[in-house]
């Protein structure tokens, strides 16, 4: 099963990055080629179990299911459940650490995943710029005045 890891330091305290990424729901925010997303069944965002429904470019679909949150650790785990994506297993989580020396995060996006033999490295390259983008999103909305 392919694995991908990223990570980087964004410049403002833990409790300030995860305040904005924390709802399970937020991915138009700050997630790159997120159209628009909504919580399936009536769960609220942050209990494990809770389903968000999310759109791509060109009216794909994707849906997700909380597997694990924790307000306290900066910390959440989840799996695609279905999607528009040439993937499946995914499963991925999000860790923010609070950088001690400065003041800063550090973030980590983790992903394992299957997909069809001889495309894993296209797909893993697919996600770490995905990831990237997403820090770069992150990063963009705290510099803004």
């Amino acid at each position: 099963m392919p694995k991908v890891y990223a990570s980087s330091v964004i410049a403002v305290p833990v409790e300030r990055v995860w305040e904005y990424i924390r709802d399970f729901n937020s991915l138009p925010e700050w997630f790159p080629g997120v159209t628009d997303s909504h919580l399936e069944g009536g769960i609220a965002s942050g209990q494990a179990g809770c389903v968000r429904n999310f759109g791509l470019p060109g009216g794909g679909r994707m849906r997700e299911q909380l597997l694990e949150f924790s307000d306290q650790n900066h910390t959440c785990l989840y799996k695609m459940l279905d999607g528009a994506v040439p993937m499946s297993r995914y499963q991925a989580g999000v860790r923010l650490l609070p950088v001690t020396d400065d003041g800063s995060t550090f973030a980590e996006l983790t992903a394992e995943f299957d997909c069809a033999p001889g495309h894993e490295n296209e797909v893993a390259a697919f996600l770490g710029s995905t990831y990237k983008a997403a820090f770069d999103g992150i990063k963009a909305h705290f510099k803004k005045p």
